[in-house]
């Protein structure tokens, strides 16, 4: 296997609006680099003074030079049967598409970013930016900004890693999408358009049904895998299905969860069959026994009508949580169903538990810490507002909590937070809650304790 590693200089920052103006090439068969492409490009528009500061690449240097169209056929018998490597795939492989999409032809090619796999191979590093770890590294880069000088620096940089872990670094290898597998009617071009940012993804079938609705926090990476799986017969038959794909972009990702449980419900998508069941499918319970003490179970919420004070994707996530619980507000493993026994729990013998489960401990005492316990699962039944990342930079994204319930979501402008409190609710789409809405809401705050709290 030969890897085209590539480092691409452009006009701008977009494949929407910016030209190649230098393309460097080093082929490498993972010892050592086996041959080398370089030429500058005329872009056929300005370059913009900021971008000729940072590169040295001025209008007058490329004036004479080839244009796109012709060395685009060299380019495909450079990089034929290759790997495309480069530092942030993302842009130069996507700007080298928008080239030849430009010019009628569909370049598609295996791909690797150095800059993830030198995250897994070389952790530790603060920054895996070109310039500053090829230094830390002790590899030489002359000519930043310059294509020959940053695709020979990543050439080295990919040496390294090859070295290091080939077999990682094969792993982290991204097929291209084969639209030979595919609807005929899905236009893969449309994947160079989705962002990879936070949202919803919705799929539609030739006869526009919808048929599948899922979440990521990247959009693009995640469709890419639902095209290029072919593990299961499910999973090829909804490749073939995909007529049509549409993106709402969220922002937050407790939103793109929210969205994506309500709009299951509302659409109940053939083929999201396993989630037209709960999210949640096992919870934490509780009751009050005979001698007056709390106790706490785990069990299906299928067979129990009230709602658990918390629920789980599987009862081990349940049961293992429900054990940290037991530490963190000392509770009695055995009031907790977590230990079998006639006599006192084992935590009690190791002098972690007050003695409930032989009544050494009064129920009074006890049910103090079980219900802070339950308070906090159950929010508190405190109003705040949750504030989180907007769909662009220009705004923020708000999930209402009001009395521990969710409420609904929406977006403000950045500078929302200019306005009293009893303003913000202009800002939300009101909804009704369900238990896996407000599950979703409980356990994503659980796992991020981090965001933005603003309390009523």
């Amino acid at each position: 296997m030969n890897f085209a590693i590539v480092d691409i200089e452009t006009t701008g920052g977009s494949p929407k609006d910016s030209k190649i103006t230098e393309i460097a090439i080093y082929k490498h068969n993972g010892t050592e680099i086996i041959g080398s492409y370089e030429t500058l490009i005329n872009p056929e528009m300005h370059i913009p003074i900021f971008i000729a500061n940072l590169t040295g690449i001025t209008d007058q240097m490329v004036e004479n030079s080839p244009r796109f169209c012709e060395v685009a056929k060299d380019i495909v018998e450079f990089t034929s049967d290759c790997v495309f490597v480069a530092h942030n795939v993302a842009f130069d492989y996507s700007i080298l598409r928008a080239e030849f999409r430009s010019l009628g032809f569909d370049y598609r090619l295996p791909h690797l970013c150095t800059v993830k796999s030198a995250r897994q191979i070389l952790p530790g590093h603060e920054s895996y930016s070109l310039g500053k770890l090829t230094r830390k590294l002790g590899i030489e880069l002359t000519g930043r900004h310059r294509a020959g000088g940053d695709a020979l620096a990543t050439a080295k940089l990919f040496t390294l890693l090859y070295s290091t872990n080939d077999a990682l670094l094969h792993s982290l290898i991204n097929e291209e999408v084969n639209p030979k597998r595919l609807h005929p009617n899905l236009d893969v071009n449309v994947l160079d358009e989705i962002p990879n940012k936070v949202g919803v993804y919705k799929f539609f079938n030739e006869n526009n049904q919808l048929i599948y609705i899922g979440k990521s926090i990247y959009l693009k990476k995640r469709i890419e895998q639902h095209l290029r799986n072919r593990k299961t017969k499910k999973e090829i038959q909804l490749q073939q299905e995909i007529a049509r794909i549409e993106c709402i972009l969220t922002g937050s990702e407790l939103i793109a969860l929210l969205l994506e449980s309500q709009l299951i419900k509302q659409h109940a998508p053939i083929h999201n069959r396993q989630l037209k069941r709960s999210k949640f499918p096992f919870g934490i319970f509780h009751y009050t026994d005979e001698a007056g003490y709390i106790r706490f179970f785990v069990a299906s919420t299928s067979k129990l009508s009230e709602d658990p004070i918390m629920s789980f994707t599987t009862k081990k996530e349940g049961v293992d949580f429900l054990a940290n619980q037991v530490n963190k507000y000392l509770l009695c493993q055995k009031l907790c169903d977590l230990y079998t026994s006639g006599a006192a729990c084992f935590h009690y013998q190791i002098k972690e538990c007050k003695g409930a489960c032989i009544k050494e401990e009064s129920a009074e005492a006890y049910n103090k810490r079980c219900q802070r316990f339950i308070n906090d699962m159950e929010l508190n039944r405190e109003s705040f507002y949750i504030v989180d990342k907007g769909r662009e930079r220009k705004e923020k994204s708000l999930i209402l909590i009001k009395n521990g319930s969710f409420e609904g979501f929406g977006y403000a402008p950045f500078h929302f937070n200019r306005q009293p409190h009893s303003k913000w609710d202009s800002f939300i789409d009101f909804m009704n809650e369900d238990r896996d809405a407000r599950m979703i809401v409980k356990q994503f705050l659980r796992k991020n304790e981090e965001l933005q709290r603003v309390y009523l």
